[in-house]
């Protein structure tokens, strides 16, 4: 009789008090052709190991934030260090005027910056903010583009979404991703538009030429706001995010992932009148137990000073490798640090690659992370392991 693994065993349990055994349903494998997930028991550098001992080239690093790898020395060192003064105070700390102050620095149209728990918190303050700031409820989103998980953003959404093939409501004016058309025939009375700036939840999609700088344009003509989401491209495509990349300037900016070093943390931010329509000083009310909190922002400030212009540049070389090495074999997308490889078999590609120690992410509609613990050896592996498959 086969034994059960342990991976087996916890998924078993995890059904009984868990729906579909997991706590983020892009964590499930069966769009891979997988029945269980991956339970994950440590890492480190570029590297997952799973609760069986089996050791993983790791291009998912929970889905984005880890840009220097997993149990980067320096994060860990100063989380540490900030839990043994307390996890949670729930009231200001310096390390929250610090941090805002790190992102005010950094990405260029923000001028004042709410920190939040979650992506889907920072998005609903954003859209909040829009409809008070302009006094409209109708707005304008993108077909495959994901802006958590608030009901206005989930019909015909990207991510989790599309891959579980899930038909769920939601509002705004749904339209292509790239048309510039379909937005101006969408945006009249609407408080704003609301876009992933280079498409991270359909696989990596970037904009077309004009695409962005036409988006500004038709705001700034209808009266609608520019919300870009850069929970994805914030500090990753840049350390100023896509908008310093691509040069043009949202109204107002949703941050998570990396801008919290790998802990639950996220932002808010844009020009100052807007943001001080918020609560205590405006009308718009938002609030969080665990903003700020003291561990996350330890992280999120330890990861945020040393997004050096060199960080970058070797990012963006060992992009330029994997797009010489994995172009061959499908549509390779990429911008900065941010990748997919597109292929007609996704599911096919995933098996073949995790049985030999290398994990993408279980849906063709997410992306490919790169780090700096990423180096030649894991690229060329991986490039060698899809090779095998389409020799």
């Amino acid at each position: 009789m086969k034994q059960a693994t342990r991976a087996a065993e916890l998924y078993a349990r995890a059904l009984q008090v868990t729906p579909g055994g997991v706590n983020s349903p892009v964590r499930a494998m069966k769009a891979v052709g997988l029945e269980e997930p991956i339970f994950a028991a440590r890492g480190e550098g570029a590297y997952l190991e799973d609760v069986e001992g089996r050791r993983y080239v790791d291009w998912v690093l929970s889905w984005g934030p880890l840009i220097f790898g997993h149990a980067d020395t320096e994060t860990v060192e100063a989380v540490a260090a900030a839990a043994r003064e307390g996890t949670t105070f729930g009231t200001a700390t310096e390390r929250e005027v610090e941090l805002a102050e790190e992102i005010v620095d950094a990405v260029p149209s923000v001028e004042m910056v709410r920190l939040v728990s979650s992506g889907t918190e920072a998005a609903m303050t954003a859209l909040r903010l829009a409809r008070a700031a302009t006094g409209r409820e109708p707005f304008v989103r993108f077909r495959g583009g994901y802006h958590g998980h608030a009901d206005p953003f989930l019909s015909e959404a990207g991510s989790g979404v599309k891959t579980l093939g899930i038909q769920a409501t939601g509002e705004g004016r749904v339209v292509p991703y790239n048309d510039l058309d379909a937005v101006d025939g969408a945006i009249e009375g609407a408080a704003c538009v609301f876009v992933e700036p280079v498409a991270g939840n359909m696989g990596v999609v970037p904009p077309g030429e004009g695409f962005l700088e036409g988006l500004r344009r038709l705001c700034d003509a209808s009266g609608a706001l520019l919300v870009f989401d850069e929970v994805i491209t914030g500090f990753r495509v840049a350390r100023g995010g896509a908008q310093e990349r691509y040069g043009v300037l949202p109204d107002l900016t949703v941050l998570g992932k990396i801008v919290g070093g790998g802990l639950p943390l996220a932002a808010c931010g844009g020009r100052a009148e807007l943001m001080e329509r918020l609560a205590p000083v405006g009308d718009v009310y938002q609030a969080g137990t665990l903003s700020g909190n003291p561990l996350a922002t330890a992280a999120g400030l330890s990861v945020l000073r040393r997004l050096t212009p060199e960080v970058y540049l070797q990012l963006e070389h060992k992009g330029r490798r994997l797009d010489e090495g994995l172009g061959p074999f499908g549509r390779f997308e990429r911008v900065g640090a941010m990748a997919t490889l597109f292929v007609d078999d996704y599911p096919a590609l995933f098996r073949h690659l995790l049985e030999r120690g290398i994990y993408l992410a279980p849906s063709q509609n997410e992306a490919m992370f790169l780090s700096t613990a990423h180096g030649d050896e894991e690229i060329d592996g991986t490039v060698d392991a899809v090779a095998e498959l389409f020799s």
